[in-house]
């Protein structure tokens, strides 16, 4: 709707300033000729907005003008409440700055949006912690926060997983990332992009040397491409499996992000018929916690990896005599 976007193009201009009238138009979906148009009837209404001519032009308001509407619908009012990952605020220590951020978004909200958004905030919880997936140690996240907005390389002592020595290395940090709870620095290193866990740093220093960012790189765009780059490689392996349908919910909710599709049921109805995507045959070994009612088909390698555990945990408890 018209009237929508003349609020959106009038908070978006109170928050950057100058605006190209292409990005607007782009970002809008619509003709550089209409967000002409939009600019012309919010100067009608009173808006002191004008245009800068040039290749170096755009939209702007007069300098000191600010408007106090914050064009929230009701369901934009709500979903300021529902609020993911509390734990990534407390890593940035940025706890008690999200409570009074949020008491002032809800003075600032029209009156009959209050009560939604209240309600909201005590009816809805997001915890962001997998079931059974063991405590995680605290990380504290805040010299690669201060690192990400000072613009300076970082000097970082790191250990990679299945090492226990770190290495030292200087990189470009990009910015920070949370998945899942747990918390990412995206950073080249020696030109090229990285994921660097931040629960395995073990020191990290501000330098003196301004941050090389590579141009048009972006954090979205380098997060994206670095995360489906650990999804194919942990999904170099396909493991062909049935499942028994009484261990079946079980399966899926410990393995369902390995699954390539829906399990399909044989004839019998009994068992089903599963792909897995996994990193190695190695993998297999962590279905032998289901014992006879999963049994891996294919590839081989992967059945001869489960045979040679099983036979290690036979050894192991049926030894004569063992106490």
């Amino acid at each position: 709707m018209k009237s929508d976007r003349l609020l959106s193009i009038l908070l978006l201009l109170q928050t950057r300033g100058l605006v190209p009238a292409t990005e607007l138009a782009e970002r809008f979906e619509v003709s550089v000729r209409t967000i002409y148009r939009d600019i012309e009837a919010l100067s009608a209404s009173g808006v002191p907005v004008y245009a800068e001519r040039g290749r170096h032009g755009g939209i702007a308001l007069l300098p000191g003008f600010r408007t106090d509407v914050t064009g929230l619908t009701a369901d934009e009012a709500r979903a300021l409440f529902v609020l993911a990952a509390e734990g990534a605020h407390a890593a940035l220590g940025l706890d008690a700055a999200l409570g009074s951020a949020l008491r002032k978004v809800m003075a600032a909200l029209p009156e009959p949006h209050r009560p939604a958004a209240e309600l909201t905030s005590r009816r809805i919880l997001v915890d962001p912690v997998r079931w059974m997936s063991g405590p995680r140690p605290a990380v504290d996240v805040a010299e690669l926060h201060d690192a990400v907005f000072a613009d300076r390389r970082l000097r970082l002592s790191y250990r990679h997983s299945g090492t226990s020595d770190p290495r030292t290395y200087t990189v470009d940090p990009y910015g920070l990332v949370v998945k899942a709870g747990v918390w990412y620095l995206v950073a080249d290193r020696d030109g090229v992009p990285g994921l660097f866990r931040a629960d395995r740093v073990r020191r990290a220093a501000l330098t003196d040397e301004p941050v090389v960012r590579r141009p048009g790189a972006e954090l979205a765009d380098l997060w994206d491409a670095l995360r489906k780059r650990v999804e194919e490689r942990a999904g170099r392996v396909r493991l062909r499996v049935r499942v028994h349908r009484s261990r079946l919910d079980l399966f899926v909710r410990l393995h369902g992000g390995a699954l390539t599709g829906e399990p399909c049921p044989e004839e019998s109805g009994e068992w089903l018929r599963a792909e897995l995507a996994v990193d190695s045959v190695e993998w297999a070994r962590s279905l032998l916690s289901f014992g006879p009612n999963v049994e891996v088909l294919s590839p081989p390698e992967a059945r001869d990896v489960l045979a040679r555990h099983a036979a290690a945990v036979v050894a192991l408890y049926g030894q004569a005599g063992a106490p």
